[in-house]
């Protein structure tokens, strides 16, 4: 037998409660028969929402209890509330415009901000069982050297799916054979001309099972199965297969025709809220990088997923995967006479990252995604927090700067029978109007200015219209902001005494310049601290840039994607060589900015290698033009030559890796990793990844790796030398368009993150500094107000201009400086603690505080300058005349 659907039993209750009880059964009754009678026309849902919008249409003030009516402001009371609230804000323009526009910055900046913690908080949320996806993490702490990070070896995910009966699942990727963001030249197999694309990576099934990732076309349990397939995502399948479903058609990568890569699926494109941004996922079956690699305990190269079975223990997991070292790699070690090996088997752990963890709490975990900080989170709560509250603290001011101008009306009010509790409603209804104004205000501000947002902080955030919670949220926080912002005001307002108000003494009864000092000293303190941060960070940045970094970055052309020219490159570089404005040129993809490639090997005096410990050393291979073309400089020995055959097992070192190994004199000495090789030179130290880091050991072998030919110039024309090497290129590549890029900016994208928090700095700076300055403006108005009889009997006694206007600016002055002497040790440790990321730095000097103290008291003295002008050239006598 079907339910009989009856009408909401809340909504009656609600009702029943409000209603006077004549009316209650007669509306009740009526109300039960309209729902029975929508039900035969509508759904359930909408004649229920029917029936509660019937009964919020009775709340009237002639339908209520008298017991409600008796504690409710009635209809025409609140009516009137608001026509006077209304008349005072268009009244006061110029104040209105002001208490408006503060708070709308506030609003506008709290908005973005909380879209922006919105987004960094709802990454990688989307996986069907993220709760029991981890992100394997190997830490250590041996001799000193401490450090995580996610590489693991190639049998490192099978060991643990044989080991581990907790885990079901277990997948990795790799993306450390590609570099540049795994970047590739594709083309359809039945097509000719190569396109360029990033976000190449090779994926396993594992993998793929474990994320779920929507699939669009093919089967997500097979689509990575087979030895060269490749899954891609949508909107590259739209790109190059528009209209169709490509599963089962091929690419060729990088011009080679004999293994083309054959699509086995296609999946919706990752979110922008996942730390993986991949949209070519190439298979790993059948893929070893060389002989014997996925057998190799000795090459750490995959990030590696688990899933892990319902009600599995990740913590008590993390302690069993310690066996994982004695089983698998002790043993190697101790085989390979690793010094030490017992000790270094017990200085390792691992620890399981949740899937939703990684963007935002990975800090000091070496991985090959960019992600987050939570700090930074943080950081930007408390800035939303702290705009919002300097906006409420004007709001504040300006309502009693104003307040003689309201305080006969409290007067008169209270006079003719006004309680308190009516008049407080009254300012409080005022304010509620000001909060929601500038709410709508903020709202369609915030809109506006997204773009420049998302420029700022790097995201590609859109704004929540069509969200359901975003009103309902707006309208609550416009609430609680306005009676937050309007309860001292109304307070205060209130509690003027009529008599005292009828007589003109209300100045004398509303000083409180204690409270209203500290705010200005508040407000200054954080506007002084960002100032100096800004110019600290501006000068970090400069600093970055114009360091002597050991190389010549200036006048450097990287050509991308030449390995496609195959044997064709040197017959290249040489016909490049020919040109007038070409210094050198060099073929390498080992390149000391980030993206390029890197190769961490361990390293040994000779024949120390079952004695000493190893130490990691960078080794980049390239070719005889290297160093000349990078301005590198030789300290001791020689370059690689073209006329010496032995130089094939020649090895030049940088400073550092010299002083690592204790080689006082190293030329002629044997270094090994797998072999051994004759160091013949010595180059200075020089920065091949951020300066955040220490210089670190580095050695250069002659070898071949040509994804990346580069090319120094000496020309005041770019352009043109750029066009003969383009007509150069035509000659080699017809269907592949030439891509370049320049050193000196490809540097300088490396520090993009500082140079982003710089712009946030100084719009905050700048933010901070609009709203402090408001509320200034509120406080001297509020004093010319105060004192307006005294200014205007020291004008007729003959005070001159300059004499009114360092009165009125003396006290003003003093709180600028009492804050700047609050900043300057906040700025100090915290931007001191800022540069502690760098390992090389600039110093915070004297000037900086000076030059932002400056700004501020010049700041502060325009602010100030209107109004205390203005008052001075006030007719004394007008003012007189109404006392």
């Amino acid at each position: 037998m079907k339910e009989r659907i009856s009408p909401p039993r809340l909504a009656q209750r609600f009702l029943a409660y409000f209603l006077r009880g004549e009316l209650a059964e007669e509306v009740c009754g009526d109300l039960d028969e309209k729902f029975y009678s929508d039900l035969l026309k509508k759904s359930s849902l909408k004649a229920k929402i029917n029936y509660w919008y019937q009964v919020f249409n009775y709340l009237r003030p002639f339908a209520l209890r008298k017991s409600m009516s008796t504690n409710i402001n009635s209809y025409d009371m609140l009516q009137s509330y608001f026509i006077i609230g209304w008349r005072s804000l268009t009244k006061q323009r110029m104040y209105s415009a002001i208490k408006v526009g503060g708070f709308s910055l506030g609003i506008a900046s709290c908005l973005l901000i909380a879209l922006f913690i919105n987004d960094e908080l709802s990454y990688d949320l989307r996986y069907p069982d993220g709760d029991r996806i981890f992100r394997v993490v190997i830490a250590y702490n041996y001799m000193g050297e401490s450090g995580k990070d996610v590489w693991m070896q190639a049998p490192f995910a099978k060991a643990l799916k044989d080991d581990y009966p907790e885990i079901e699942k277990v997948g990795r990727y790799n993306s450390s054979e590609l570099f540049g963001a795994g970047s590739k030249e594709i083309r359809r197999s039945d097509k000719i001309e190569n396109t360029y694309e990033e976000g190449f990576v090779y994926f396993d099934q594992g993998l793929l099972d474990i994320l779920q990732l929507p699939m669009v076309y093919g089967n997500p349990s097979k689509a990575l199965s087979d030895p060269h397939t490749i899954v891609i995502t949508k909107r590259k399948a739209d790109k190059y297969f528009p209209n169709e479903n490509p599963v089962g058609k091929s690419f060729i990568l990088n011009n080679d025709e004999k293994n083309p890569f054959r699509i086995g699926g296609v999946i919706e494109d990752f979110p922008a809220t996942s730390h993986l941004q991949y949209d070519f996922l190439m298979t790993m079956t059948g893929v070893e990088f060389w002989n014997g690699e996925q057998s190799d305990w000795g090459a750490t190269n995959y990030p590696t997923y688990i899933l892990l079975k319902s009600g599995a223990n990740a913590k008590q997991l993390e302690k069993k995967m310690l066996s994982v070292i004695d089983k698998y790699l002790l043993p190697i070690w101790i085989k390979d006479g690793v010094p030490n090996a017992k000790e270094m088997s017990k200085a390792g752990w691992f620890e399981l990252q949740p899937v939703k963890s990684i963007h935002l709490r990975s800090e000091g975990i070496s991985d090959p995604v960019s992600h987050g900080d939570i700090r930074f989170v943080w950081l930007f709560g408390a800035v939303a927090a702290f705009i919002l509250l300097i906006a409420m603290i004007n709001f504040i001011n300006l309502s009693t700067a104003k307040s003689a101008n309201r305080a006969k009306e409290v007067g008169l009010r209270k006079t003719v029978g006004s309680l308190r509790i009516n008049i407080i409603n009254q300012f409080l209804t005022e304010s509620l109007l000001y909060s929601v104004f500038s709410f709508v205000v903020g709202v369609l501000l915030a809109w506006f200015l997204l773009p420049y947002f998302n420029l700022l902080s790097a995201k590609s955030i859109q704004f929540p219209w069509t969200d359901w919670q975003l009103f309902p949220m707006l309208l609550l926080a416009a609430l609680v902001v306005g009676i937050l912002a309007g309860l001292y005001p109304a307070f205060y307002l209130s509690s003027f005494n009529p008599a005292s108000v009828l007589k003109g003494n209300v100045s004398r009864g509303s000083k409180s310049s204690t409270m209203r000092s500290s705010l200005v000293v508040f407000q200054f303190t954080a506007s002084v601290v960002l100032i100096i941060a800004t110019f600290v960070i501006y000068r970090q940045v400069e600093y970055i840039l114009n360091k002597k970094v050991g190389f010549d970055k200036d006048q450097v052309i990287l050509i991308q994607g030449t390995n496609t020219l195959d044997e064709k490159i040197k017959t290249f570089k040489n016909e490049l060589l020919q040109l007038s404005q070409v210094k050198s040129v060099t073929i390498s993809d080992y390149l000391p900015i980030r993206g390029t490639k890197r190769n961490g090997n361990g390293f040994w005096n000779e024949g120390k290698d079952k004695i000493d410990k190893s130490i990691g050393v960078q080794f980049w291979r390239v070719d005889y033009d290297y160093i000349k073309t990078m301005g590198m400089k030789i300290v001791e020995g020689r370059n690689f030559s073209e006329n010496m055959a032995s130089d094939s097992s020649g090895i030049i070192i940088n400073q550092t890796m010299a002083k690592k190994l204790g080689l006082t004199d190293p030329v002629g000495k044997g270094v090994q990793n797998w072999r051994v090789w004759n160091v013949i030179g010595v180059v200075e130290d020089f920065h091949f990844e951020s300066l955040r880091e220490q210089i670190g050991p580095l050695c250069f072998v002659l070898g071949n790796n040509s994804n990346i030919v580069s090319v120094k110039v000496n020309t005041a024309s770019m352009a043109s030398v750029i066009q003969s090497i383009d007509g150069i290129w035509k000659k080699f590549s017809t269907n592949q368009p030439i891509r370049y890029a320049f050193l000196n900016e490809s540097f300088a994208r490396m520090y993009d993150d500082v140079q982003r928090m710089g712009r946030i700095f100084i719009s905050a700076a700048g933010l901070a500094i609009i709203v402090a300055c408001l509320g200034l403006f509120a406080l001297s108005a509020f004093m010319v107000e105060q004192r307006s009889k005294e200014i205007s009997i020291r004008l007729v006694l003959g005070a001159s201009l300059n004499t009114i206007f360092n009165m009125l600016t003396f006290n003003f002055l003093k709180l600028v400086v009492i804050s700047i002497v609050v900043a300057v040790p906040i700025a100090w440790y915290v931007m001191h603690h800022w540069l502690q990321n760098f390992t090389y730095r600039t110093e915070i000097t004297w000037d900086i505080f000076v030059i932002a103290g400056s700004l501020s008291v010049l700041i502060a003295l325009l602010t100030i300058s209107y109004q205390s002008i203005r008052a001075a050239f006030v007719n004394p006598v007008e003012k007189l005349k109404t006392e």
